[in-house]
């Protein structure tokens, strides 16, 4: 039998994602780091993000009810980490960080170019507790870099090296899956003819890295 060791409630709920949040319109842009946010509806697509009632955004988010969540990489970890740290009320975090804002479609405030996902959000409804509000945000505008799509259109996620929060530290998250969602209950035939389109994917992946690097020499 496995021992475990019984410890007080709290907030022990990993892996998170660690994701940069942008707020705020001209010289008040501002970015901050948030790790407590989700998915709780398909349709309408809705998000959530819990922000502690002394930060900067707080106020910002909490009178212009919109926010872009800016998913972040191994690549932006440090920029993640700063922006988590220090406040807005005190430095420029783009300058700082030399991140490039972008003009989103529906909301005012600004994205994160070097972000490879964006998600424009709309709040609905603000729910108070005792150290952090939740903003409950309807999801009205997504953007992907082209590179992660696919020929067929699909978005491979995994090809931007995706970051994850556990308990105090920044991880990124790995480039192969362990199975998709369902496999555990997948017929044997089908697995096969997913791994023959998996094969097939990366041997024309390969191919064209190859042409790319050839015609760089």
């Amino acid at each position: 039998m496995i021992e475990k060791v019984s410890l007080n409630p709290g907030t022990m709920l990993c892996p998170v994602p660690a994701v940069m949040v942008t707020c705020g319109k001209g010289e008040e842009k501002n970015i901050i780091t948030i790790g407590w946010t989700g998915i709780i509806n398909t349709k309408p697509p809705m998000t959530y993000i819990s922000v502690r009632k002394s930060r900067y955004s707080h106020e910002i988010i909490n009178r212009e009810r919109e926010f872009v969540i800016n998913m972040t990489t191994e690549a932006l970890a440090f920029a993640t980490d700063y922006c988590g740290v220090k406040s807005g009320r005190d430095v420029d975090k783009f300058k700082e960080m030399k991140l490039t804002p972008a003009e989103s479609e529906i909301v005012s405030c600004p994205m994160i170019a070097e972000s490879p996902v964006n998600l424009e959000c709309k709040v609905v409804e603000v729910r108070e507790y005792p150290t952090h509000d939740m903003f409950i945000a309807e999801i009205v505008k997504i953007h992907v870099n082209k590179d992660l799509f696919d020929d067929d259109g699909s978005i491979a996620l995994q090809r931007a090296g995706l970051l994850a929060y556990v308990h105090g530290h920044y991880f990124g998250i790995k480039k192969h899956p362990l199975g998709k969602f369902g496999y555990s209950v997948m017929k044997k035939k089908t697995k096969k003819r997913i791994s023959r389109q998996q094969h097939i994917k990366r041997v024309e992946a390969n191919r064209k890295n190859r042409k790319n690097r050839d015609r760089r020499k």
